[in-house]
């Protein structure tokens, strides 16, 4: 049976219709997928440049580093020009150009073009960073009192259109927990300010159990790796961080075995949701 014209065009118009309005299912696929977007950091204390033995290697912590393959890097115990234990180098920024990778170095301590702190490494462009103040206890004085001191970091970025906020941060190391208190306080009134999703990187100087430490677990998620990280040769403790925010999935965690530093370093792969 022969369609007339008409009918034809009206068939012909429907069905381009249909296919318009009613893609197939599986088209949606993608679009779902794309929510989450997949993001790897790292947490290291890079002892400024020298490893295990106490021997200055650029190269082996280079190595340690893109063993890694993190798209962001948080970095402790950083030296820029500092001294002659790591050849008076820019660490960071070697580090960085090696790596194909953006860099942010906030210092704690800066004396007549000496400087040593902490960094930020990231594959994606840094849109804004901040060196905030918290209070320490100066090891460049020798009747410290505690006092605001610059050396936590705080980077803006934008990962495949999703914002995200990442501090690095290395706590006071002695065995009296009271600057920690002070410094963990500050902590959390500074990333309070910020609604992004957010991660905390760094070297705490205290156990996951330890009570100066609870009160930023009330906002953030300690990525719990199952291992521990210093000392590097035979660790003992666990005292190295990866922390994120709600809107921050936790995909997996590990410590690499690396004797590039005296603490080993923590990679996680997270998920940032849209």
């Amino acid at each position: 049976m022969k369609l007339t014209a008409r009918v034809a065009e009206v068939l012909l118009v429907s069905g381009v219709l249909a296919a318009t309005i009613a893609p197939p299912a599986q088209a949606h696929a993608p679009a779902r997928a794309a929510h989450d977007v997949p993001l790897r950091v790292a947490s290291y204390n890079i002892h400024a440049g020298a490893g295990m033995d106490n021997v200055f290697d650029l190269d082996r912590q280079e190595a340690a580093l893109r063993a890694m393959h993190a798209d962001v890097i948080g970095l402790e115990e950083v030296d820029v020009h500092w001294a002659a234990r790591s050849e008076w180098r820019d660490v960071a920024g070697e580090l960085a150009k090696r790596l194909g990778m953006h860099v942010f170095f906030a210092p704690i301590y800066s004396v007549g073009g000496r400087e040593f702190g902490v960094a930020v490494l990231s594959k994606y462009r840094i849109l804004k960073a901040v060196n905030h103040e918290i209070t320490r206890l100066s090891t460049q004085d020798p009747n410290p009192v505690p006092a605001p001191a610059p050396g936590f970091g705080e980077v803006e970025l934008r990962v495949k259109g999703v914002p995200l906020h990442v501090y690095v941060t290395h706590l006071d190391y002695r065995a009296d927990p009271s600057v920690r208190v002070s410094q963990v306080a500050e902590t959390r009134r500074i990333m309070g300010r910020d609604r992004n999703r957010k991660i905390l990187l760094g070297d705490f100087n205290a156990t996951p159990d330890a009570p100066e430490l609870a009160p930023l677990w009330h906002e953030l998620t300690d990525v719990d790796p199952g291992a521990l990280t210093f000392p590097a040769l035979k660790p003992v403790e666990r005292i190295d961080y990866v922390a994120v925010s709600r809107g921050v999935g936790v995909r997996g965690a590990e410590v690499p075995d690396t004797l590039a530093s005296d603490h080993r370093p923590i990679v996680a792969d997270l998920s940032l949701k849209r």
